[in-house]
């Protein structure tokens, strides 16, 4: 039993900030040269543009009675570090990310690949939530869904 007696533990969301510098430029094979353009406009640039990324990750579990941790945050430093840091920071997400290679780098796609990177490192059932800032107004949330 808990300290309140009810025989369940505490859920509690642990979150952690990362912040990678990369860039990129938004262009689908699918579509032509002009309707690229038409739908990513300077994004599309062919030269590319880079971010400053945040990205906040998010776990969730049980509250350790011994510990008083969902997860030692030293652990979940080092899976971002795997997950993130290593893979995405001053890289090009086009050419140096063998998955953005058929995959357009829009940051729900890079929300989606962290996510993917995160579930194959992290315990299982643990991670909540993946938050990118592409900028301070362009923002994406990705829970797995």
């Amino acid at each position: 039993m808990n300290a309140a007696g009810s025989g369940r533990g505490r859920l509690a969301r642990v979150s952690r900030l990362v912040s990678f510098s990369a860039s990129h430029r938004l262009h689908s094979k699918s579509l032509s040269n002009e309707e690229n353009l038409k739908l990513f406009g300077k994004c599309n640039n062919p030269n590319g543009h880079g971010h400053n990324y945040k990205v906040v990750v998010t776990v969730r579990g049980e509250i350790d009675p011994v510990t008083g941790m969902v997860m030692n945050l030293t652990d979940l430093k080092g899976y971002l570090e795997e997950a993130i840091m290593k893979p995405l920071d001053h890289k090009n997400l086009d050419l140096d990310v063998p998955y953005f290679a058929d995959t357009v780098s829009t940051t729900e796609n890079v929300a989606v690949y962290i996510w993917e990177n995160l579930q194959k490192l992290l315990p299982e059932g643990i991670l909540y939530k993946v938050k990118v800032y592409e900028t301070d107004s362009n923002i994406v949330v990705y829970k797995g869904e």
